[in-house]
Parts: C-alpha cells; sequence; structure tokens
C-alpha cells in the first residue's frame, strides 16, 4: 500500500521537484503595490512610514488567523452533516488537509502563484522564505535606520502575507473534503489534495492574483470566489462523477434515499464559525490598513459580508417554505455560505443594499441547485457544490453586473478557471483511481470510515448504535 500510495504521488508531478531551486520571498504583487502605497503616502498623511508597515502586516496576521479558523468551522459543519460512523474520520481529514496545505504552498504553491508570473505560471522554485533585508534586520545586534527601511519599503513583513495566502488555498481543499465524505479512502484523498494545493491551485491562481493573463485582461475576483471556492467546487464536482454516489443514495427508479446529517447543532456552529472566518477572508483581501483610506474600505467590506450572508439564509428559509412547504434548516445554513461566496468576489461595492441582493441570489441558487445535483447523481454530503461552485459563479458574475468588472471578462475567466480545474482534477482521479483505488469497501462503508480506516468512533459511549447510524 505505501509503495503503491509513493509511486501515485510521484505519477503526479512530485517528481518534478528535482528540477526546483531554492529561491528567498518576493511579493505579491497586488499586495505589494496595496501596501507600498500606504507606506509611501503615510509620511504625508503624518503618518510614519513603519506605524503603516506594522499595521499592513499586522491586518495580514490576524485577518489570517482569522480564515485558518474557517478550517473548524468546515470540520464542524461536515461532522454534523455526516452520519455519527463517519465523524472522527472527516475530522482527520480536515486537520490533515489543512496541514498539507501548508506544506505544499510552503515548497511549491506560493512561488508558483506569485513569483516571476509570465502569464500562466510562477517559479518553479522550492521553498519560499523570508527576504534577505529582513533576515539582515533580524541577525543585526544593532538594527540601523538602513535595514528598517529597506523593510518597511516593501508594505509588509514578507511572511505575514505568505501565510494570508496560504489559508486560503486550504479553504478550497476544504470544500472537496465534504462533497466525497463518507466513502473515499483517507490516503488517496490526501494524493489528491498534494497536487490541488501544490499544483492545481496555485497555477490558476497566478493567472489573477499573481499578475497573470486574466489580471491582464481585467477579470475581478477580489477575495475568491472562482479563485478559492469555484476551485474547490469543481474539483468536488469531478471527484463526485469519478468517485461516484454512497451506496444507497439513490434507486434505479431515480428516487433518492436521505441520509441527514447526525448533528445539526454542530453544522450550525461550523457555519457561525465559517461566517466569522469570513471577515479575515473578505476583509484581509483589501490586502492593506496603513491608512485611513484602507480602515474605511475594510469597514465597508466587513458590512458588505455580513449583509450578503443575512441575505442568504433569509432568501434560502423562503425559498424552502415555498419549494418544500417545510423550513429546512441545512438549507438556511448553506444560504448563509451560499451568501458569503457569493459576494466573495465583489465586496468592496459602496452601495451596501446591493450586498443584500447579490447573497439573496447566492442563497435562491442553493435550494434551486440542490435537487438539480441530485437528479444528476452526483452525491454531494454537505451541499459544498451548490454553495461554492454555484454561488462562486454567480458572485464572480455580479462583479460584471453589480460592480465596475466587465462581464464579458468575468465569464471568460470563470469558463478558463473552470476547465482548466475540470480537466486537471479528472486527471489526477483517475490516476489515482487506477494505481491505488479511490473508494472503500462495500463492508467497509457500511460499517463506518471511523472504524474501518481509524479503528476508533467519535461516539464510544453509543457503542453499537453508530453503527446503525
Amino acid at each position: 500500500m505505501l509503495k503503491k500510495l509513493a509511486l501515485a504521488t510521484g505519477a503526479l508531478g512530485l517528481v518534478g521537484l528535482a528540477m526546483i531551486e531554492p529561491s528567498l520571498a518576493q511579493e505579491s504583487e497586488a499586495a505589494a503595490e496595496a501596501a507600498a502605497e500606504t507606506v509611501e503616502a503615510a509620511p504625508a498623511m503624518g503618518v510614519p512610514a513603519e506605524s503603516a508597515f506594522v499595521f499592513n502586516t499586522f491586518s495580514f496576521l490576524i485577518t489570517g488567523a482569522l480564515v485558518m479558523w474557517m478550517a473548524a468551522g468546515f470540520a464542524m459543519l461536515e461532522s454534523g452533516l455526516v452520519r455519527t460512523k463517519n465523524t472522527a474520520a472527516i475530522c482527520l481529514k480536515n486537520i490533515t488537509l489543512y496541514s498539507i496545505a501548508g506544506i505544499m504552498y510552503y515548497l511549491i504553491g506560493y512561488d508558483l502563484m506569485y513569483t516571476d508570473v509570465s502569464g500562466y505560471i510562477g517559479s518553479f522554485s522550492l521553498f519560499y522564505n523570508t527576504s534577505e533585508a529582513e533576515l539582515a534586520l533580524l541577525g543585526a545586534e544593532e538594527p540601523t535606520e538602513e535595514m528598517v527601511a529597506a523593510v518597511v519599503g516593501n508594505g509588509y513583513a514578507v511572511m505575514s502575507d505568505w501565510f494570508f495566502q496560504m489559508v486560503f488555498v486550504a479553504t478550497a481543499a476544504s470544500i472537496v473534503s465534504g462533497t466525497l465524505a463518507e466513502r473515499i479512502r483517507f490516503w488517496p484523498f490526501m494524493v489528491f489534495i498534494i497536487v490541488l494545493t501544490g499544483l492545481i491551485y496555485p497555477i490558476q491562481g497566478s493567472w489573477t492574483w499573481g499578475g497573470g493573463w486574466l489580471a491582464e485582461m481585467g477579470f475581478s475576483d477580489f477575495a475568491g470566489s472562482t479563485i478559492v471556492h469555484s476551485v474547490g467546487g469543481w474539483a468536488a464536482l469531478t471527484g463526485a462523477f469519478i468517485v461516484g454516489a454512497r451506496r444507497g443514495k439513490y434507486n434505479k427508479d431515480g428516487s433518492i434515499n436521505p441520509m441527514p446529517g447526525a448533528n445539526l447543532p454542530l453544522a450550525t456552529l461550523g457555519t457561525f464559525i465559517l461566517w466569522l472566518g469570513w471577515f479575515g477572508f473578505n476583509g484581509g483581501s483589501q490586502l492593506a490598513l496603513g491608512s485611513a483610506l484602507d480602515a474605511v474600505a475594510m469597514a465597508g467590506v466587513f458590512v458588505n459580508t455580513n449583509l450578503a450572508a443575512a441575505g442568504g439564509v433569509v432568501a434560502a428559509i423562503i425559498m424552502t417554505q415555498i419549494m418544500f412547504r417545510k423550513i429546512d434548516l441545512t438549507f438556511a445554513l448553506n444560504g448563509a455560505i451560499a451568501g458569503l461566496v457569493s459576494i466573495t468576489a465583489g465586496p468592496d461595492l459602496t452601495n451596501h443594499f446591493m450586498s443584500i441582493i447579490i447573497g439573496a441570489v447566492g442563497g435562491v441558487l442553493v435550494v434551486l441547485a440542490v435537487p438539480i445535483i441530485d437528479r444528476m447523481k452526483v452525491d454531494d454530503v454537505v451541499g459544498a457544490i451548490p454553495a461554492h461552485l454555484v454561488a462562486g459563479i454567480w458572485g464572480t458574475l455580479a462583479v460584471g453586473i453589480f460592480g465596475g468588472g466587465n462581464l464579458g471578462v468575468q465569464i471568460v475567466g470563470i469558463a478558463a478557471v473552470g476547465a482548466f480545474v475540470l480537466i486537471t482534477s479528472a486527471i489526477v482521479w483517475l490516476i489515482i483511481k487506477a494505481i491505488i483505488g479511490l473508494r472503500v469497501s462495500e463492508d467497509d462503508e457500511a460499517l463506518g470510515l471511523d472504524r474501518a480506516e481509524l479503528g476508533m468512533e467519535a461516539y464510544p459511549e453509543f457503542g453499537q448504535g453508530s453503527q446503525r447510524a
């Protein structure tokens, strides 16, 4: 098994690392421009340049920590929406994928996304480290003004930007986890996460945030409706088709057997954690906090983020009442997430009311998309495809409708990223399937992944009850 696993990992691109050379940190283009501008303008406004540098760095770190907390939100949401016999397994997947995402983004991902982007891809360099100027400052017994100036001129501490960008790639990976829960094996799934976080996500991200060809066209995605959420959604959709549905989910006549989650209070807690983390996700994407302008802009982003989520919840509740004559909590939770995803591409609107509309449309789309996806026999355990992919597409289009983006260019960006992720994900999934397989056995699926793969239960006090869930 371990030999096959190593072979699969190598076949999926890691052998290319032999060609990679170490590199020092270089700036993310958008972040560098935003932060450097605040530092340059600070003295004219009576603010020391070093203070602007500190505030910019603090913004990256604290908002990045909020986004990291979203990993807990995904873990709790997914744990609440799976059956008890798979709870420990989904928790393990979430903490492991977050760890792998961090390592892969450090090893190769950030450089591919931001360093020397040629238009379609960045640098194949191994490791991403603190700049020479910062190392000199850290190693100096008595730092000079010249040393401080060299560091401050960058606009922010180099690794603060790396940290902020890293937690975004972990979010994309988390989306895939929930969709494929309860039937995919642990190690094959992690092989896919290695490729997604180390190669697929950074390459497409370089097209926009790295200053690549989509950025040159004018494609706009403020915090990642397409670059983060749709990417996770496309990868999840492709995996769901290739892995197949859970056994017993769909009948031959097309009818659906509901498989409700075991802990809706836990899923609700997870949603609130995600909502909180989203303030860092969108607010931190202002990429600077060293001026009054940045502070005002970030405040607006926070408000728009909150209003869109609220609009998504209310719209989803109304739609479920109309369509099903009942109010469904799970739709309300995904309505909140859909509202958040929808506003992520353009949360810098100055007309806050439009944020409610954008979020509400996302909430409606989730309710409409779930039965359509079920009719396609795509088994999405937590509803991540409607909430992240469908709402992500809508949010990116909304920038061209309500924001300052060009609608045609927005469509090109959506199509390009979608095609790239669909094709590359399908190749990766199929290679893994051919070499080591993707699904657990029928007996293991019936037993539950907690006992089959982990040899433990999330709720051992329930005894045999967890097997019957």
